[in-house]
C-alpha cells in the first residue's frame, strides 16, 4: 500500500503540472490552477500516511534530530509522506510561478522549461524566477 501511495503522490500532481507546461494559455488552465485546491490530493496522501505514525512524527519534528529524522525515516511510510510533502509543496511553489508568470505576461516557452526545472530543483530554480520575475515587472508598464 505504501508503494501504490508513494507512485499515487506523484500521479495526482503531474496533470496540474501538466496543464501549466503544455497549455498554459488555455482557458480551463487558468480556471484550474487558479484554486490552491490542487494540492489537496497531496495533502491526502501525507494525512493517510501520517495518522498511523503520527506520536514517532510529531516527536521528530516537535524536536528534531538528525538521529530522530534517521530513525523516523527508516519507515516506508515516513519516506512516502515526506515525497508527497515535497510533490505537494513543489506544486504550490509551482502554482505561484505560474501565476506571476501569466500575470506578468512572461512567454510560456521561457516558462515551460523554467517549470520543469522547478519540478526536479526547486530550491535552486526558484531564484532564477524571482530574478526573472523582478526583471518582468521592471518591464512592465506602470
Amino acid at each position: 500500500m505504501t508503494s501504490f501511495l508513494f507512485d499515487l503522490s506523484f500521479y495526482v500532481a503531474v496533470p496540474f503540472w501538466a496543464m501549466m507546461i503544455f497549455a498554459p494559455r488555455w482557458s480551463l488552465t487558468e480556471r484550474v490552477i487558479a484554486s490552491p485546491a490542487i494540492v489537496l490530493p497531496g495533502v491526502a496522501i501525507w494525512i493517510a500516511l501520517a495518522a498511523p505514525i503520527f506520536p514517532e512524527l510529531w516527536s521528530a519534528v516537535s524536536s528534531p534530530s538528525l538521529d530522530g529524522l534517521r530513525e523516523l525515516l527508516a519507515d516506508d511510510r515516513a519516506i512516502t509522506l515526506l515525497w508527497a510533502q515535497v510533490l505537494a509543496w513543489d506544486l504550490f511553489v509551482g502554482r505561484w510561478v505560474y501565476l506571476e508568470s501569466r500575470r506578468l505576461d512572461m512567454h510560456p516557452l521561457l516558462m515551460g522549461p523554467l517549470l520543469v526545472a522547478l519540478i526536479l530543483l526547486s530550491p535552486l530554480v526558484l531564484p532564477v524566477f524571482l530574478l526573472l520575475r523582478a526583471r518582468a515587472r521592471e518591464r512592465a508598464p506602470a
